[in-house]
């Protein structure tokens, strides 16, 4: 049947979809440690506790892509409004053998480009106006073949789950600190929360944070690799890479400040000043790293 994730014609990766199992499987203990600490901690609160975790992990799961689409500024478009960019996915699609996603446009000047969704049937893919102005037609269908590959690998659904769990802690410690769960306590230890509280919270945070940029990176290029073998064409999606990180340099900063949130799921990540602490701790793998793999498929393609 035509759309059938297990008929893609993406290459498939077992060391991503291992990746994201091993992700899921220390997140979701980690969001289990959370909320049992936080039991732990208000002891006759536990009902509200529960009902406000499953509450928000839940609207997280439903509502990510429409609260990522509207943060990064999405926009739908039907195929009257964007001719170029809908044939452009159409394309792809038909080699992928996939559904077709929703098809979007962020009025941004940062040439960038992102994927989002549970699944093929729920998802969107979505390009900045920086990035249709500056790219040519082939560097384009190189960058949606990188973004509608996640989307077959499921990775992305995974990244926006992962990601949520820090998110997830500091609620939870605003909810526990403002409406006064512990106040009742009467062991006397109210001090002691409030201690634990933003520590244990700053913990999950770090973990998780550290877990997502591992996957990220490897996601990165597991879909590059993808793209590459899908159209054929390496070098147009290494042109994209480089025309994209170069461009980045021009934006304002302030621009760039706006997009750096969302580094996790852009294509291309930016950056508002070189001596970013993110790049310390990038979602994505270096521009050398990516283009020099993308040279060795090349090289494979072209033998006979």
């Amino acid at each position: 049947m035509p759309g059938n994730r297990s008929r893609s014609c993406y290459v498939p990766d077992r060391g991503l979809t291992t990746r994201m199992v091993t992700t899921m499987f220390l997140i979701g203990l980690l969001y289990v440690v959370f909320v049992g600490a936080l039991l732990a901690l208000y002891r006759g609160s536990w009902p509200t506790i529960l009902v406000i975790a499953g509450g928000l992990f839940i609207a997280q799961f439903w509502f990510s892509d429409r609260i990522a689409a509207s943060s990064m500024g999405a926009r739908e478009v039907t195929h009257e409004q964007a001719p170029e960019l809908h044939g452009a996915v159409d394309r792809i699609c038909a080699l992928a053998d996939m559904p077709k996603p929703r098809v979007a446009i962020a009025d941004s000047d940062v040439p960038n480009a992102f994927a989002i969704g549970r699944g093929e049937r729920t998802a969107l893919v979505c390009v900045t106006t920086g990035l249709l102005r500056r790219l040519e037609p082939d560097e384009l269908e190189g960058v949606l073949a990188h973004e509608l590959s996640h989307v077959a690998h499921r990775d992305v659904a995974v990244m926006t789950v992962a990601s949520f769990l820090g998110v997830l802690a500091g609620i939870m410690t605003r909810v526990a600190v403002y409406s006064g769960l512990g106040r009742n306590s009467r062991d006397g230890n109210a001090a002691i929360v409030a201690i634990l509280i933003p520590l244990v919270s700053a913990v999950v945070y770090v973990i998780s944070f550290l877990l997502t940029r591992l996957l990220s990176r490897y996601r990165e290029l597991s879909a590059d690799r993808a793209a590459a073998l899908l159209t054929g064409r390496p070098a147009a999606l290494a042109s994209a890479l480089t025309k994209v990180t170069g461009e980045m340099a021009r934006i304002p900063s302030r621009d760039l400040r706006r997009a750096e949130p969302f580094n996790a799921f852009w294509f291309a990540p930016a950056f508002s000043s070189k001596e970013s602490l993110s790049r310390l701790l990038s979602s994505h793998p270096t521009l050398e790293e990516r283009l020099d793999r993308l040279g060795r498929i090349t090289e494979q393609l072209g033998r006979p």
